[in-house]
């Protein structure tokens, strides 16, 4: 009956994944046929734009060279008027003086006129051949449109926060121009949605058939892309769209969890000397003494003025803790720290979730962090149940924190240049979470990052080899 009941959860599991595939391709499909009838309309539109245009041109065309005609003919009778009366009047004048004939025939008018027209009748100068503007108009075409491109998906590569998308022309086009390359986030596995809470990034005037989004923020398990050629005329189709994954882990500051002293944000905490001030906080019940098992304190009445953040009673005293909103429960995951540069004192790594509220990071066996020590006398250390263990390495800007759940490994790195600071070696009994401390300054979080290739090689090597070196740097702190 089990496995009867396996395989029919699987098959309904399997026409819920299927309705669902069928349920975007029938939104994909009217969303295509709405776009079609638009797409046309505007092509009419642009079509019928640009005849109108040529329309106007000839017009224009058709008046100059009329006017310029025009102009012509009112030349030519001009000039040949002006002959006709100047020989007009010689005639009269030649008439008059036939009787001095013998004395003064050369002087006469009409025997300096000269006998040739200044113009003539012939307009076929003004004459225009329209044979190969006829010929192209009547060789006018819609526009060459690139084919889509077709992106290789073997060839994407998703690494260190970037995504290299590769594509290709299936039929060889010298005239492309350039290409445009869009993307956007989303959480849903396989074919695009056309309705999707995210909008398409556009990354134009590509020139090669390769592109590398780079400094990206993995905050979707997601990204969809695809490709248009364009030429000089006109953008063609897009690709079929792929969808590569692009997991990470995200989570931010609980602020919920956090001591009244810690001014905190989704992504950044921040020393308040003033926060804790101005709170009146009962608490009934008997107090979380920080070990497992025992009761979280019941919260009945809280009273602040003014009362921004709301009350939390999470951690008081010197535990200047705020621990992150999301548990881990397996896999590898990776996010970095950036301290303020005057901060003096603080502590990341992970714990429990049954800290006690007076716990200090470093301070009990549910806890494993690095600590930085800026007041009065500087030190750098890792720190777990008590212990502490000096790193004889400089402080980094900013500090890398990697966590292998299933293998039970904590490691630490400095962010840029991925220098190994510390390693435990834990055997989780629980889920943990990312935890903090911060005094006289603050911390900055990034998450959505993946495990950097650096850090991922090297767990690689160090496993290899056995992980001799990181349970001798790590040997008092092993559970």
């Amino acid at each position: 009956m089990d496995s009867q009941k396996d395989a029919l959860q699987r098959i309904i599991a399997t026409l819920a994944n299927k309705n669902e595939e069928l349920q975007n391709f029938i939104e994909t499909l009217n969303h295509t046929l709405d776009r079609v009838q638009v797409n046309s309309t505007q092509v009419v539109s642009d079509l019928e734009e640009e005849f109108d245009t040529l329309y106007s041109i000839l017009d224009e065309m058709k008046e100059s060279m009329t006017n310029t005609i025009k102009q012509e003919t009112v030349r030519k009778s001009h000039e040949l008027q002006n002959q006709q009366t100047q020989s007009t009047n010689a005639l009269e004048s030649a008439e008059e003086l036939l009787e001095f004939a013998n004395n003064a025939v050369t002087m006469a008018p009409a025997f300096r006129l000269t006998m040739k027209p200044k113009a003539t009748d012939n307009m076929t100068h003004l004459m225009v051949d329209f044979i190969q503007e006829r010929q192209l108009l009547q060789g006018l075409k819609f526009l060459p449109v690139p084919r889509a491109p077709e992106i290789v998906l073997e060839d994407c590569l998703v690494i260190d926060n970037e995504v290299t998308v590769t594509w290709r022309i299936p039929v060889e086009d010298s005239k492309i121009d350039h290409y445009i390359l869009e993307y956007r986030k989303t959480n849903h596995e396989g074919l695009p949605r056309v309705k999707d809470e995210q909008c398409w990034e556009v990354v134009d005037n590509i020139k090669t058939s390769e592109y590398t989004l780079q400094g990206l923020r993995f905050d979707t398990k997601f990204m969809n892309f695809r490709v248009r050629a364009c030429n000089k005329a006109a953008a063609g189709d897009y690709s079929d769209p792929v969808t590569l994954e692009t997991r990470a882990f995200n989570f931010g500051f609980d602020s919920t969890s956090s001591h009244l002293n810690l001014k905190v944000e989704d992504r950044s905490v921040e020393w308040d000397p003033q926060g804790g001030k101005g709170v009146d906080t009962k608490v009934k019940g008997k107090e979380n003494k920080g070990r497992s098992g025992t009761p979280s304190p019941k919260r009945t009445s809280v009273t602040r003025s003014p009362a921004p953040r709301g009350a939390r009673d999470r951690f008081t005293g010197e535990s200047y803790t705020v621990l992150g909103d999301t548990s881990i429960e397996s896999g590898q995951h990776y996010w970095e720290v950036k301290p303020q540069k005057d901060c003096k004192s603080y502590s990341v790594g992970l714990a429990y979730r049954n800290l006690g509220k007076f716990d200090q990071l470093g301070k009990t066996n549910t806890t494993w962090c690095i600590h930085v020590n800026n007041w009065l006398q500087n030190s750098f250390a890792a720190k777990h149940n008590n212990k502490a263990k000096n790193l004889d390495v400089p402080v980094p800007d900013s500090i890398g924190v990697y966590c292998d759940f299933d293998r039970g490994q904590l490691s630490f790195y400095n962010a840029e240049n991925k220098q190994l600071l510390h390693t435990f070696k834990v055997r989780f009994t629980q889920p943990v979470v990312p935890a903090f401390m911060v005094w006289c300054g603050g911390l900055t979080l990034s998450t959505g990052l993946q495990i950097p290739s650096a850090i991922r090689s090297f767990q690689k090597t160090e496993n290899g080899l056995g992980g001799s070196n990181i349970n001798k740097a790590t040997e008092c702190f092993s559970l």
